[in-house]
Formats: structure tokens, C-alpha cells, sequence
């Protein structure tokens, strides 16, 4: 999250790691001992305008189909926009190995992007060694004059999602099939069972971490897991469409992640948040070619782009469409806040009043869940 999160979110960052080796896309050279990443296109005689080198630093591979994919998508439109080739290296654990293929491409490149949450420190560390270069860190909470942090307000998408899931339940139980108990997927399940409950106040949201961000064989397990309890809507925030898969296997209503899944359970789709992080990295890497970028938590709206909803699915009456719509248009007004009280947690412990927003802050902070999950957040 951004640096206005709270404190204990760094401990929880502990927890994120991954078991993956680093590769490189097709068009591009991954950084090692004896490759360096490519150059950028040159400027074209009328401008004389030298442009920046970038890299993108991925957790996983566009293949993902979800979060990865979907930051991949962001850089081929700056890279259409700018006339710039970035350098991407991909599938890059948290940790150690994160840390060195940041300092090998801070010696090339001018601005760099980072896009999991594990790589915060990593970040940190080799932006205090190139102060002349630009990091940008996707989902962390830690800034420096040279290192900024982005992400978007997915939970404004997340209660759209989740009214259309409260109208498509027959039983009132959804299943949630967390990533990692870190704010930014708390909050998520948070609006998720808000916009549940706004159209269906009986409906329980039960609650798995499979403690992964792309690992198909154990979310699909969690997945099971709560499909054997009898949950009629399922929902999950990981990169691999896994989940929705195994709904689609028992008939069940899926929910996906990061980008349109509708493909891979047609059926019984329902629709996910979505990323748009192209105008994003077009606006940033623009900036800091006209000398005016500076560091900063962005912190994006549904009404900026960088968030939104997949299309619903083909099965979703034109009625839950409509009501859906409706609700994404008074969001966009800015005539609705996701998190207004009334909001009580799920010991029954009022949080915050009604009538009362919570802040930034606040939303950055949450390591709680509200009332109606079933489910426990580690600590």
C-alpha cells in the first residue's frame, strides 16, 4: 500500500514470497551476469528529444492472464504512445533475487517499475543507492524523493461485483478465496461483502487464504475447500483463473481477478475487478521526460480508468446488469463512497458511524474484516 498505510502492514509483508525463477519476455533481455536489458528507441531527428530508458520488473508472466498480463498491457500502450521499447523481466521472486535485478537495472535505465507488493524493500534499497533514477513501486507504502508508489481504488470494483453476486446467490453463502491477509486484499473482501449485503442483507462471506498470488494447483484447492462447504458464488484474488474454474466444474457462479476471466468459465461467469494501468505509465514516464514528476502515493479512482469491472457475464439477467450500472454511475459522480458508515466488523464492534467516510488512511490500514466473514486474518 502507500507509505499513509499503517504501520503493521510491514509486518505482514513478511509473508509474501515466491517460488518462481526469473525469465525474460520475448522482445526483451532479463538482466544478468551477461545480458543487460535493451536500449530504447532513438529519438527522431525533428525532436531531439532524448527519451528515458524504462524496465518493468513483473512477479509473474503476462501468461498469467490477471495481474500481470494486465501491467503488460499498461506498458505495449506507453510504449505505442512514447515510442519507447522498455526492457520487462519477468517472473522475479520477492525477495534477495528482486533486490539484484533492481541494482543491475538501475545502471541502465532511468525509471523503473515494480510491480508486486514483496518488492517494497528491495525497491527501498538500491533507489537510496541511484537517486538519479525513478522507481515506482505498484501496491507499497514506503516513498523517497526518488521513489513513488501507485495503485487503485479496486475496492470501488469489488462492491460492484459484489451486488451482482448478492442478486445471483440462491443459498446467501459466498466463498472468497484470499491471496494474502495484507490490507489491500482485506479491504477488497471488505467492499466485495458490503456490495453483497447492499442488495441482500442475510448473505455470509466465507473466507481461505491460499497464501499465493499465481499457483493454480493450491488456489484451485482452496477453492475446493469452500465449494464443499456449499458456497453458491465464488469469488478470488489471485492471478490464475483456478478458482472459477473449479466453480464452473460444480456449476457454481465465479468471480475472478485483474482482468476479464469470462473466458474461462463462460458459463457460470459473473465478472472481477479490472486493471487499466496504461494511462497510468503513459502520464508517469511523460512526466518525468518534461521534468515534472515528483514522488508521490497515487492512489487511483474507478473514474481515472485505472480500475473498473469485466463486462458481466453472458448468463447475468439484464436486470443485475442495470442495477449494476446504476450503482457504477453514481461511483463515478462521486455520489457514493463504498466505505461510509454505518460499518460494523464482524466481532460486532461499530468501526465507524453513520454518515462518517473513512480516510485514505484508514482504507490502507484495514487489518479487519467487516460483519457477515466468516474467516480468520492471521496475524
Amino acid at each position: 500500500m502507500r507509505k499513509l498505510m499503517l504501520s503493521v502492514t510491514a509486518v505482514l509483508l513478511v509473508i509474501l514470497s515466491a517460488c518462481s525463477t526469473s525469465t525474460s519476455t520475448n522482445s526483451t533481455t532479463a538482466p544478468s551476469s551477461s545480458a543487460a536489458p535493451s536500449s530504447t528507441t532513438a529519438a527522431s531527428p525533428a525532436t531531439e528529444k532524448k527519451l528515458p530508458k524504462v524496465a518493468f520488473v513483473y512477479i509473474g508472466v503476462p501468461g498469467d492472464g490477471g495481474w500481470t498480463y494486465e501491467h503488460d498491457q499498461g506498458r505495449l500502450m506507453m510504449e505505442k504512445e512514447l515510442g519507447i521499447k522498455a526492457t520487462t523481466v519477468e517472473n522475479i521472486p520477492e525477495g534477495p533475487d528482486a533486490e539484484r535485478v533492481f541494482e543491475e537495472l538501475a545502471q541502465k535505465n532511468d525509471i523503473i517499475f515494480g510491480t508486486s507488493f514483496g518488492y517494497m524493500d528491495a525497491m527501498v534499497a538500491v533507489a537510496q543507492k541511484h537517486p538519479n533514477v525513478k522507481f515506482l513501486h505498484a501496491t507499497g507504502y514506503k516513498t523517497a524523493p526518488n521513489l513513488g508508489t501507485y495503485m487503485g481504488r479496486e475496492y470501488q470494483s469489488a462492491y460492484l461485483v459484489g451486488m451482482a453476486a448478492g442478486k445471483m446467490t440462491k443459498n446467501n453463502h459466498l466463498g472468497y478465496v484470499g491471496a494474502f491477509p495484507i490490507p489491500e486484499v482485506i479491504y477488497t473482501i471488505n467492499a466485495f461483502t458490503l456490495g453483497a449485503q447492499s442488495v441482500n442483507p442475510n448473505i455470509d462471506v466465507s473466507v481461505v487464504w491460499s497464501n499465493t498470488w499465481f499457483d493454480p494447483a493450491t488456489e484451485k484447492q482452496a477453492a475446493i475447500s469452500l465449494l464443499d462447504k456449499g458456497v453458491d458464488v465464488l469469488a478470488a484474488y489471485q492471478d490464475s483463473p483456478a478458482s472459477i474454474q473449479a466453480a464452473a466444474e460444480r456449476k457454481v457462479w465465479g468471480i475472478g481477478n485483474d482482468s476479464d476471466m469470462g473466458r474461462f468459465a463462460p458459463d457460470t461467469y459473473i465478472s472481477n475487478p479490472k486493471w487499466n494501468w496504461g494511462p497510468y505509465y503513459v502520464k508517469t514516464v511523460k512526466s518525468v521526460m518534461d521534468g515534472t514528476w515528483k514522488s508521490e502515493a497515487y492512489f487511483g479512482n474507478m473514474k481515472e480508468g485505472i480500475t473498473d469491472i469485466a463486462p458481466l457475464g453472458k448468463n447475468v439477467p439484464a436486470d443485475v446488469k442495470g442495477l449494476v450500472e446504476k450503482k457504477k454511475q453514481e461511483i463515478l459522480s462521486g455520489a457514493f463512497e463504498v466505505f461510509q458508515g454505518p460499518i460494523v466488523d464482524q466481532d460486532g464492534k461499530t468501526r465507524f458511524e453513520s454518515g462518517k467516510k473513512m480516510t485514505d488512511e484508514e482504507i490502507l490500514g484495514t487489518t479487519w474484516f467487516v460483519k457477515g466473514i466468516k474467516g480468520v486474518i492471521p496475524k
